[in-house]
């Protein structure tokens, strides 16, 4: 499958905000609070959360950045209406939109921001470039990604361990499949957007799971792809990846996991 069908697919693999919140959507709010540190946007500012899905993103700028007004778009009518459900700050609106066509006035946001997105837009240049545009002069477009390929180790250990047993799953790997996710692709992405003082940086925070099956349950109840594959299988092999992954995971005399979840993160100045 390549990246063009894996960004097709986003809707109907993260159909509901439930089944994405255990599995990544936990981990999506520590890296948002180290992004909004680096970025810096003055208090009182517009933002505007591209692809705003479970509404991680708006609701961390409510409690970190003392904006103004946040507003979030996402495809996605079931995350709009999980967001809304979660998210009741006066100050934020959750409204259904496409990232490659903005219906926002331009140039009225201070900050436009999309969290862990991209990779999954038809037409990632179009997207930052509507960015820029509902951005004001001297505002902040920003973004950030999951590093599949290396830092995102809960899912580098899954697919390590895929395969092992299974070569074909290699097809299915994020890491392979989602070229954007890396620092240089994502540098060209905001250049190519005629953005001014282009920087990316990796944001590692810790993921921690209690036991085993609290690293293994969410792959069970997920669309993505790493719980599709693992559903796919028969029991028997179901529990051979299961097993594989327990042996070479990380342990310490807790029984605990400590792995790290890395994102790359790219911001520019409109």
């Amino acid at each position: 499958m390549d990246e063009q069908a894996g960004r097709a697919e986003k809707a109907e693999w993260w159909g509901s905000g439930n089944a994405y919140e255990p599995y990544v959507g936990r981990w999506s709010r520590p890296v948002a609070r180290e992004f909004l540190g680096w970025l810096a946007v003055p208090s009182g500012g517009r933002w505007l959360d591209v692809g705003c899905g479970t509404g991680a993103l708006s609701e961390t700028i409510l409690s970190v950045a003392a904006p103004g007004e946040v507003v979030g778009v996402d495809p996605s009518p079931a995350f709009v209406a999980f967001a809304r459900d979660r998210v009741k700050d006066p100050r934020v609106r959750f409204d259904i939109g496409d990232a490659q066509a903005l219906r926002a006035d331009p140039a009225t946001f201070d900050a436009v921001v999309a969290g862990l997105v991209l990779n999954f837009v038809p037409e990632p240049g179009r997207a930052v470039s509507e960015m820029a545009r509902m951005t004001r002069p001297d505002g902040t477009v920003a973004a950030y990604v999951w590093d599949y390929a290396e830092g995102m180790q809960m899912m580098r250990h899954f697919w390590d361990a895929a395969a092992e047993l299974d070569p074909r799953s290699r097809e299915l790997d994020e890491g392979n499949r989602f070229t954007l996710c890396r620092p240089e692709p994502l540098a060209d992405l905001f250049r190519n957007s005629e953005l001014d003082n282009v920087e990316v940086r990796a944001i590692d925070v810790p993921t921690i799971f209690h036991d085993f099956d609290d690293y293994w349950s969410p792959f069970l109840g997920a669309r993505a792809p790493a719980p599709a594959y693992a559903m796919s299988l028969s029991q028997e092999r179901r529990a051979a990846l299961r097993e594989r992954i327990r042996a070479n995971l990380p342990t310490n005399a807790e029984g605990e996991h400590h792995l790290t979840a890395r994102a790359w993160a790219v911001r520019g100045v409109r």
